[in-house]
This record gives structure tokens, sequence and C-alpha cells, in this order.
């Protein structure tokens, strides 16, 4: 496996490169925010851990430039910054997990493994199932969701629920795999905010010839409107 760190710690660096090396990961090291995107697409990580402090530009400013370029290799946030506004920021522009400062190796390596599985489990959704539902058409380059020729305008949160029903077309997802998906790693957000995610791409979808149905017991699924 292969992980970019973007860090500018140096004593951070090495021991997590050495570190991660004892488990057969290959860290490659970016120190400077300001050089990380290139970095990003010419290394071609399978994961980048992320740190939001960084000379020249921070971490959310890297992570919406790489985004922006469609890089979408999942990320995993590394803060030292404790309130839950920092880690929705980070998640909003497009993080896949967070990590506080400081943590435990073992957990670390364990983060990195889970969204590298995650991110392989949605390329092999994304090739077996259909990737158009009723009007909608999903884009595996841009990771967009388009309706006729437009793009569809959804929230970080609203695209992440709509993708893993596009995967699933006519197939319930249950609430639990749902909620892990939009709200990765967020242990303070509670289980029914996924009722709210719902309820506002559900209006969003109208019109679209994709309809967003609640299965009582089962979770919710994504079908073409007849």
């Amino acid at each position: 496996m292969k992980l970019l760190l973007v860090e500018d710690d140096p004593s951070m660096q090495v021991t997590l490169q050495r570190a991660l090396a004892r488990s057969r990961i290959d860290v490659r090291i970016c120190g400077d925010g300001a050089l990380a995107v290139e970095q990003w697409r010419a290394l071609e990580p399978d994961v980048v851990a992320l740190d939001l402090s960084l000379p020249n530009l921070d971490g959310l400013q890297v992570l919406a430039q790489a985004r922006a370029a469609g890089l979408r290799t999942p990320v995993l946030l590394l803060t030292a910054r404790g309130t839950v506004g920092d880690r929705i920021m980070g998640l909003n522009a497009g993080a896949d997990d967070y990590l506080p400062k400081p943590f435990d190796l073992d957990e670390l390596e364990a983060r990195i493994r889970a969204l590298r599985r995650r991110h392989q489990n949605a390329g092999a959704d994304a090739v077996l199932n259909p990737q158009e539902v009723g009007g909608l058409r999903f884009d595996p380059e841009s990771g967009a969701i388009y309706h006729r020729a437009g793009i569809l305008e959804l929230t970080p949160r609203e695209l992440a629920l709509l993708k893993a029903l596009m995967m699933k077309p006519g197939h319930a997802v249950s609430k639990e795999r749902l909620f892990e998906l939009v709200f990765p790693g967020e242990t303070d957000v509670q289980y029914e905010a996924i009722e709210v995610v719902v309820y506002r791409l559900r209006k969003k979808l109208a019109g679209t010839g994709a309809a967003l149905m609640t299965l009582r017991g089962l979770g919710y699924l994504l079908r073409a409107e007849p």
C-alpha cells in the first residue's frame, strides 16, 4: 500500500514512516501544503494522511484543491484542532475520516487500511452496478451526479448518500451503512441525522425521474419512477 503523508513536523514524519514501514505501508512524505496536490497527482497513492496545519496552504485548502482537480483518493485528516467545527469543515470539504492528535499508531494503521478497503469496495460496486437511475447519471471520474446535461447541486453529505444508493438501485441500503458513509468517524453525530439528509435529498430529487424510498426496518432505496 502506498500512503502520501502531508505533514510538516520532521519528527512526526520520521516516526510515522518508520512505524508504518514495519506494516508494509510505503510512506511518501510532503511537508509543504503548496506542493501537496502536485505530489498527490504524481504519486497516485492509495490513501492520503493530511495534517490540517501546514505551511503556505493549510490542509483544508489542499483538500479543496485536490477534490476540485478530480483527485478522489480517500483522505484521513490528522488534526490537533479539537473543535467539532474543524472536523465538520474537513469532512464537508471532502475528507473521508479524521484522527485527532495525539493518536495511537495502531489506530492510525487501522484507519488507513479501512479507508483503502472502503475505496476498493466502492470501485468494485461502480464496475458491477448500473450508474444511471431514472434521469440521474453518476460520473466516476469527476464524482459528480448529473441530471440531464447539468450537475445536480448537492451538499457533500447528500452526494455521499445518493452515490451509495445509486450503486445499488432498487435494493435497500441499511441506515447503519448509510450513516457510516455520510458521517464517517463522527461519533458525536446523532444517528437520526441521516434522516435529515434523506429528507433534504428527497426534495432535490423531485422531477429527476428517480425516487428515494423508505423501507421500514430495512433502510432506503433508489428506483426509477414509472
